[in-house]
């Protein structure tokens, strides 16, 4: 089977199985997992940050960021298409009682002009506006990635009318492959950043949370009360290990096949529109005269093809390190012939 549903279908390889079978552990919430505490500084250090905590998954980890900088009757700014608004099951609302301001733009990016315009005014009648919450890679925008110059105008948006700012790098380390910005940009830049070991990086499992060690410290509490609590979690921590240590460079090789399937698929004529294909994510729109996407990806399913509907007539394709070059002419064929 050919799975391009997702990136985070994929399995661990031998050699990080071997990493995660030999790793040292102890009870992590006794804070005695070497391999958990290894993992944390790693990546404190990779992106030149006071401190990191390791979670369960992306959704905690943007869900303690946002916990961390706002309170009941505050307000996040963020695009519309953002995955804390639309994939976390409510959790801005639920877990820290904060409101919402949605923005516009294109392939789910924000400017910091449009940030400016949605500030609330000081008054009882508002929210308070209190954290700009980004996303890079931007799943809905297909892969999407900012300029650093528009993080640097949001940033200084943010020091002038007093607010926070949090990223969601879910697929953070494939726009950093794609655009040459480095961590420790990143790092000076926000407050808090989540980044995800368990997609394009192959980890079976695994997210962690970067900040200051005040906002370190309270979101361990955060993460306990979410039911977020590890044992000997430095088994599934030396998977992330690996995965950072290994598997950050292979990112070009899954950005080179879904850009070449982009280029397949502008030039098929049941294909309305390719939107622009930077990193691993390929998103295009079908002919509704020609497909429905429950019929387009029946067709795909018989030539043992699985992926997802993203939305009317769109259609979402997601290369990963399981996905190789054997694959991709098999999928490039199945797509010429449908």
């Amino acid at each position: 089977m050919i799975d391009l549903r997702s990136d985070t279908i994929t399995k661990p390889t031998p050699a990080m199985l071997e990493a995660m079978m030999s790793a040292k552990v102890g009870d992590d919430m006794f804070g005695e997992d070497p391999t958990v505490a290894e993992l944390e500084d790693y990546v404190a250090q990779l992106f030149g940050v006071d401190a990191a905590l390791y979670c369960p998954s992306g959704t905690m980890t943007n869900q303690i960021g946002i916990r961390l900088h706002c309170n009941l009757q505050d307000e996040v700014i963020c695009h519309k298409y953002s995955h804390i608004y639309l994939y976390e099951s409510g959790g801005i609302m639920s877990n820290s009682g904060a409101s919402v301001r949605l923005l516009e733009g294109e392939r789910g990016l924000i400017t910091s002009d449009a940030v400016k315009a949605a500030i609330q005014p000081d008054d009882i009648h508002s929210p308070v506006s209190k954290l700009v919450s980004l996303e890079n890679t931007a799943n809905k925008g297909g892969g999407s990635c900012y300029d650093f110059e528009e993080i640097y105008a949001i940033r200084e948006t943010c020091h002038e009318h007093d607010l926070r700012l949090h990223l969601d790098g879910a697929r953070l380390f494939n726009a950093m492959v794609k655009t040459g910005q480095k961590p420790k940009q990143y790092g000076e830049v926000f407050d808090t950043i989540s980044i995800c070991l368990s997609k394009g990086l192959g980890a079976p499992v695994g997210s962690l949370i970067l900040g200051s060690h005040a906002d370190i410290k309270r979101a361990k509490r955060i993460r306990k009360v979410m039911g977020g609590a590890w044992r000997q979690a430095g088994y599934l921590a030396a998977a992330g290990l690996y995965a950072l240590e290994n598997n950050v460079k292979r990112l070009a090789e899954d950005h080179a096949r879904a850009q070449k399937m982009a280029k397949v698929l502008e030039g098929l004529d049941y294909v309305e529109e390719v939107l622009p294909c930077e990193t691993n994510i390929l998103i295009f729109k079908i002919n509704a005269a020609q497909y429905t996407n429950e019929q387009f990806l029946a067709a795909l399913k018989e030539n043992n093809i699985h992926a997802f509907g993203f939305g009317p007539q769109l259609i979402r394709f997601v290369t990963h390190l399981e996905f190789d070059d054997a694959q991709l002419e098999k999928t490039i064929a199945v797509l010429k012939q449908l």
